[in-house]
């Protein structure tokens, strides 16, 4: 599977071919080093191993640098693996953000940001108790938990109170508005999971993939919706003068 190690720098928003605002997240994915090729005769499967962000040497475990050091690669601050890549690669080739293609669908991979300890209300989105009527210090609580005397025990999954965020994330069919190579830099429509600065992995879609009929049909109606506005626009300017001039004559 098609993918890249990146990070996430932020959001902005660019107009596309058809002239319309789109909300972007901007994802530095490169250059990403090819550490290690696995092979189904030596590792019993086919894989690509990719680093990216260099790293200092002194910093890093020394079973990590052993590997860095065994395949003669650059050591960096995070290794992934990627199966069975489509692209043609040997270890110490460079990939780029070019395997990637405006209008592709991706799916992004990172953590989502720390939110603490929290309420029902805010992570369970629970609407409270009453704020009047007599009911005191009941307005952010859950509410009763379990039963009394059957089963006698709070049932597993009940939703509660506690740690929020942190957790790995997967955001799926998101379109790649801008491929910038020389910035190393994709541009993709909409929302990705962590902070600024947090790595993330962009990989080819798993439900839309790129070359199958699905992507096509999705990216033809994206394409067709997105410009019908601007048709209209170009076709109703002319016929709009007139109509103004006639009420004026009355």
């Amino acid at each position: 599977m098609l993918g890249l190690l990146g990070k996430k720098l932020g959001q902005t928003s660019v107009y596309d071919a058809n002239g319309i605002l789109q909300p972007v997240t901007v994802v530095l994915a490169g250059p990403n080093r090819v550490i290690q090729t696995k092979t189904v005769e030596s590792d019993g499967y086919n894989s690509v191993q990719l680093g990216f962000d260099d790293q200092k040497e002194h910093r890093l475990t020394k079973a990590l640098l052993g590997h860095f050091k065994k395949h003669n690669a650059t050591p960096t601050k995070r290794v992934g693996e990627f199966r069975d890549f489509p692209v043609a690669v040997k270890p110490g080739d460079v990939v780029t953000v070019n395997v990637f293609a405006q209008g592709d669908f991706v799916d992004a991979i990172g953590v989502t940001k720390g939110r603490g300890f929290e309420g029902v209300m805010k992570r369970h989105n629970f609407g409270g108790g009453d704020a009047s009527h007599g009911a005191k210090g009941w307005r952010r609580r859950s509410g009763a938990i379990g039963q009394r005397l059957f089963p006698g025990t709070v049932m597993r999954g009940m939703r509660m109170p506690g740690h929020m965020g942190q957790v790995r994330r997967t955001a799926q069919n998101l379109q790649i508005i801008q491929v910038r190579e020389a910035d190393h830099l994709l541009l993709i429509k909409g929302a990705i999971p962590g902070a600024n600065n947090d790595y993330v992995i962009i990989r080819e879609s798993k439900k839309l993939p790129k070359g199958s009929d699905r992507a096509k049909r999705r990216l033809a109606v994206r394409t067709a919706v997105g410009a019908a506005p601007a048709a209209a626009a170009a076709k109703g300017k002319p016929a709009a003068a007139p109509a103004k001039a006639d009420a004026k004559k009355k």
